[in-house]
């Protein structure tokens, strides 16, 4: 007569169990791929919360800087003339008040504030695959025009 141990491993050896512990591989296998999908989506609805921040911030630097008009101008009713030094200012301010974000501002013709900005996003899962972090940048021009009954002039 053979040990009981010996006959279990015949036992197992003989096809009845041989799949036995496959279904293990399978979840380890499907958690690790859902953990990645998870951090995917968590890492893209991040970065695109930080491009519309981005894009945000940009927009109003650009609209800070619109609002500079040459007083006499403007008070006279003759026309919206952008004062290029303190629109350029004004947007630069207000893109320096933002800490996570870098940026420029710049007048062109006298009439159109451009200004673009960059950040960065600091991802949480991705750092598992070495994807630290993912830039977004953002875009903006506020062109200033005198409007009469709703119309440019």
């Amino acid at each position: 007569m053979t040990p009981p141990t010996l006959q279990a491993r015949r036992h197992r050896a003989t096809g009845q169990d041989r799949e036995r512990g496959s279904v293990a591989v399978w979840a380890i296998t499907a958690a690790m791929t859902l953990t990645l999908l998870v951090g995917l989506a968590v890492a893209l609805g991040g970065q695109v919360y930080a491009k519309q921040r981005a894009q945000d911030i940009a927009a109003q630097a650009a609209r800070a800087g619109g609002q500079q008009l040459h007083p006499g101008t403007a008070i006279r009713g003759q026309g919206a003339v952008l004062d290029p030094a303190a629109a350029t200012a004004a947007a630069r301010a207000y893109l320096a008040a933002v800490p996570d974000v870098t940026g420029t501002a710049t007048v062109h013709d006298e009439t159109l504030v451009v200004a673009d900005t960059s950040s960065t996003y600091t991802t949480k899962f991705l750092r598992l695959i070495g994807i630290t972090s993912l830039t977004v940048t953002g875009h903006a021009e506020v062109q200033t025009t005198r409007a009469a009954d709703g119309l440019p002039r």
